[in-house]
């Protein structure tokens, strides 16, 4: 338990230090393109799928 508890004290540490320096705010875009890019493969996928058509085989 105390070792999660020091695990968590770090990441919150270093998420306080890119949150002040403005680091974060360049993640925030970087976070966004990366959302679209999945639930736009997500879709792609899931319109295969209804079509039966398989990727993976």
């Amino acid at each position: 338990m105390l070792k999660l508890a020091l695990i968590l004290l770090v990441i919150g540490l270093i998420a306080g230090a890119l949150g002040f320096t403005g680091v974060a705010g360049a993640a925030i875009g970087i976070a966004k393109v990366i959302f679209y890019i999945a639930i736009a493969l997500f879709l792609i996928f899931l319109v295969l799928m209804l079509l039966g058509i398989n990727l993976f085989t």
